[in-house]
């Protein structure tokens, strides 16, 4: 039985991407709401202060979709990030809600869609106003019907309560200001037997990925997710890069 039915938005993709994400997200019974850009933690964060551990420790904009095109679904990023094998991983069935924060230009989002269908829904969350509107294209392009586009701010993802099957974010943990904080909505935005997945680049210096010094290390993250109020429930280890930390709520 499917929690929500999905109608294809009837207005084209680029008459904004405002109309992308209320045509979808209308059908399926959620409320998307958007905002300007927040200050960045370089904006926030004035020289001589101490600087929190628990901010982001990258803060540029991803501005200039067809750059991070390039990058983000360069072919051979399959060979290391195995987005086929790491779908698999989150244990998705037909009719769950997953949201992908940090989406980019949807890297996962067709495997993800692929996954929950029918009747799930895919929320693709990003900051960037191009990077949805591209979302957008990109969903009507491969027909992904059950694709809500978000724009969301950098201390709200805009999820529904009690909603979310699944919570995956990738190469994006170490973007995010105020964590503990984020991480307490996170909580509240899973359905039962929810899970929050954190893919990301282990701290040293790799063939890939941003430099060390924007990194978090694995048990920073671990320790960190537990302060917040969750508890390592599995770990997955065929990233040859990135740790895979699956996260359910309670402690340990």
């Amino acid at each position: 039985m499917t929690r929500w039915s999905i109608a294809r938005p009837r207005t084209g993709v680029r008459a904004g991407v405002f109309l992308v994400v209320a045509g979808l997200a209308v059908a399926a019974g959620f409320t998307v709401l958007a905002g300007p850009a927040p200050a960045t933690a370089q904006e926030a964060h004035k020289p001589g202060e101490p600087h929190d551990p628990h901010d982001a420790t990258s803060t540029h904009r991803f501005t200039g979709v067809e750059k991070w095109v390039k990058i983000f679904d360069d072919p051979g990023r399959d060979l290391w990030q195995k987005p086929a094998r790491v779908v698999e991983a989150l244990g998705l069935k037909p009719g769950m809600v997953v949201a992908d924060l940090g989406a980019g230009t949807g890297y996962f989002m067709r495997h993800l869609s692929q996954a929950v269908a029918p009747g799930g829904i895919v929320l693709a969350i990003d900051t960037e106003a191009e990077m949805v509107a591209h979302l957008g294209e990109r969903a009507k392009k491969e027909n992904l019907d059950n694709t809500v586009p978000v724009l969301g701010l950098g201390d709200r993802p805009f999820l529904p309560a009690g909603r979310v099957d699944r919570v995956l974010i990738v190469d994006t943990f170490h973007h995010i200001n105020d964590r503990l904080d984020y991480l307490g909505r996170l909580k509240r935005a899973l359905a039962p037997g929810g899970r929050l997945v954190v893919i990301d680049f282990h701290k040293k210096p790799l063939p890939v990925g941003p430099p060390p010094a924007h990194k978090l290390e694995r048990q920073f993250v671990i320790d960190e997710v537990r302060e917040a109020g969750w508890r390592l429930a599995k770990e997955e280890t065929f990233l040859p890069y990135q740790y895979f930390l699956v996260f359910e709520p309670g402690s340990n």
